[in-house]
C-alpha cells in the first residue's frame, strides 16, 4: 500500500516528514484551500529523498500554470481537482509527469465519469462528494469500491484516519494503489503529526 500525505506547506513540517517512509508528499498550489503552499520555496523541499514523489495539487488551472509550478517545484505528479478534460489531463502526461485525477463519487453511477478518462491519467483518486472543490474530511461508503471496474488503479481519499486501518486491509479490490491522507492527521491546516503518521506507517 503506498500512502500520500497531502496539504503540506511549513519547512518544518516538510523535513519531519522527509524522514517517514511515505510514498507521495502533496502540495496545494488551489488558493482557495486553507493548505494552500502560498510563498513555500522550493528549497524548503530539497530535504526530500528521491523516494518520496512531490504531487501538486491544482483546480481548473490553466496548462501554464501547472508546468510553471512542475519546473518551479520539481514536481513528478500532478493531481487535478478541477473540470479538467482528458484531453488536458493526457497534454501534461505528455511532459513525462505522473497525472493522478480526482474524483467525487458517492454512489456507483458515479463510476461513469471516470469512463473518458481511462488511458489519460496514470491514477485516479476517489474522494467524498461535496459542493466545492477539494476534500471534506468525511469519507464516502467504501461498499461501492466494488462495483469500480476500470483499468486506471485509484488512490482512497476522504477522512482517513487511524481507526480505519483495519476497515481499509479489508478492502480486496486489485486496483486499489495507494491512501491519502490530510486532515486526520493534522495539529493544524497543513501543519501534519509525525507520531500519528508513525502509528499508520507502523501498520503497513
Amino acid at each position: 500500500m503506498k500512502i500520500k500525505v497531502c496539504g503540506m506547506k511549513y519547512p518544518d513540517n516538510i523535513l519531519e516528514l522527509s524522514r517517514l517512509s511515505i510514498d507521495f508528499m502533496g502540495l496545494i498550489f488551489y488558493e482557495k484551500s486553507s493548505r494552500c503552499v502560498g510563498e513555500l520555496s522550493p528549497e524548503a523541499l530539497h530535504v526530500l529523498p528521491s523516494s518520496i514523489q512531490k504531487a501538486g495539487v491544482f483546480v481548473n488551472a490553466s496548462e501554464a500554470e501547472v508546468l510553471e509550478k512542475v519546473t518551479k517545484y520539481d514536481l513528478q505528479a500532478v493531481q487535478l481537482h478541477g473540470s479538467e478534460s482528458p484531453e488536458f489531463c493526457q497534454s501534461i502526461k505528455n511532459q513525462n509527469i505522473t497525472i493522478i485525477k480526482a474524483f467525487a463519487v458517492s454512489e456507483t453511477g458515479d463510476w461513469q465519469q471516470t469512463a473518458e478518462y481511462e488511458h489519460h491519467c496514470d491514477y485516479f483518486l476517489f474522494d467524498t462528494k461535496t459542493p466545492k472543490f477539494g476534500g471534506s474530511g468525511q469519507k464516502f461508503d467504501w461498499k461501492i469500491l466494488s462495483s469500480y471496474t476500470g483499468e486506471t488503479p485509484f488512490f482512497l481519499s476522504g477522512g482517513i484516519g487511524l481507526d480505519d486501518i483495519q476497515a481499509i486491509k479489508r478492502i480486496s479490490h486489485q486496483r486499489l494503489y495507494a491512501i491519502d491522507l490530510n486532515s486526520r492527521f493534522e495539529i493544524a491546516p497543513g501543519l501534519k503529526d509525525p507520531d500519528l503518521l508513525r502509528k499508520l506507517l507502523d501498520e503497513f
